[in-house]
């Protein structure tokens, strides 16, 4: 799906929030418990440390992440969470299957005008979620949206395989995204979406949904953890994130070298190198936190870009490159110029 053409308004982002939980897992502490080392971690991934949610801590349930995030992007914006009118919140990690994430949300924050729901797209997760929200903001049924990406990724990680348990934290960012006239230059550009379930074996959990339940024979294989296909998925993303942010550049008719900052998923910063090859753009133009927090999944891209509108690195009239890949397979990219 690709959205281009603005409809009767725009919209834009005008605050933004992340949280993180308190409890560090380095390199160094993992290789006690599998077999691995810092080096061969960080040469492989570019990961160094990632944040974990400790388990039956209400402060660091998906949700509560999420409301710390949320909360932060809202005082940013100057809104109260009465003046939002949907909630829209990416997780493939919910607190409860029923009620759902959103929900949890809106009563944390008390945004009791708010219809909520869940948008699960795995690592993708975000990018659906604000591209829906400027659909809804361009139609004129919604002025004032919270977005969030929030995934508590310990939960469903098999701490015992070594190939995939060095990749993933827990952690939330969030957006409060506006209306703004269809005219206006800083704004959501455009945004393009795309799934491939064909490839839905790459990654996945095989169980926990209406298919299979959690039995004890079912626990005992770790069949109720993330399974992944890591040189398949490797493969899959650095041709998928390229192709995605050439059809951004291309449909709003910009070169590379017109690209102010590119927040691609962090799954791998080797995965981000390649990216960035095959585009030509500069990695100091490539903005990362991956090597502190790890692939946060749907947390990745909202939690850089907080980080980097609060440092003052991304400035009023930025272009920036939002793009990523996620289990599904899920694909997508969104172009906006910051307000």
């Amino acid at each position: 799906m690709s959205t281009t053409n603005a409809l009767l308004f725009s919209s834009k982002i005008t605050g933004t929030g992340s949280a993180f939980p308190e409890n560090r897992l380095t390199n160094e502490e993992l290789s006690q418990t599998v077999e691995t080392s810092h080096n061969w971690i960080v040469e492989r991934t570019g990961i160094q440390n990632r944040q974990i949610s400790r388990r039956g801590n209400p402060n660091e349930y998906n949700s509560s992440l999420g409301a710390l995030a949320a909360t932060r992007a809202l005082e940013m914006a100057g809104k109260k969470p009465e003046e939002i009118d949907q909630i829209l919140y990416a997780t493939c990690t919910p607190d409860t299957l029923v009620p759902s994430t959103a929900c949890w949300l809106q009563k944390k924050i008390g945004a009791n005008r708010a219809w909520a729901m869940d948008i699960n797209a795995a690592c993708s997760g975000f990018v659906f979620a604000l591209a829906t929200a400027d659909q809804f903001i361009r139609t004129g049924q919604a002025k004032t949206s919270l977005v969030i990406g929030s995934d508590v990724l310990s939960a469903f990680t098999n701490w015992s395989d070594r190939t995939s348990c060095i990749l993933f934290g827990d952690g939330a960012g969030a957006v409060v995204v506006e209306q703004t006239s269809s005219h206006s230059e800083r704004r959501i550009l455009s945004s393009h979406l795309s799934s491939d379930g064909n490839l839905w074996g790459l990654f996945h959990i095989p169980a926990g949904g209406s298919n299979q339940e959690v039995t004890p024979e079912i626990y005992q294989k770790n069949l109720h953890k993330m399974q992944m296909k890591g040189k398949e998925m490797f493969k899959s993303a650095v041709l998928t994130l390229t192709e995605f942010a050439v059809k951004a550049l291309e449909s709003n008719q910009l070169k590379i070298s017109e690209l102010d900052w590119f927040i691609p998923h962090q799954a791998n910063l080797r995965i981000i190198e390649a990216v960035a090859k095959r585009l030509d753009f500069p990695m100091n133009k490539v903005l990362i936190n991956i090597d502190r927090f790890g692939n946060t999944s749907s947390a990745t891209v909202p939690s850089v870009l907080d980080e980097n509108v609060r440092s003052g690195r991304i400035q009023p009239g930025h272009t920036v490159l939002l793009d990523v890949f996620g289990a599904g397979l899920t694909f997508g990219s969104l172009l906006l110029r910051w307000s």
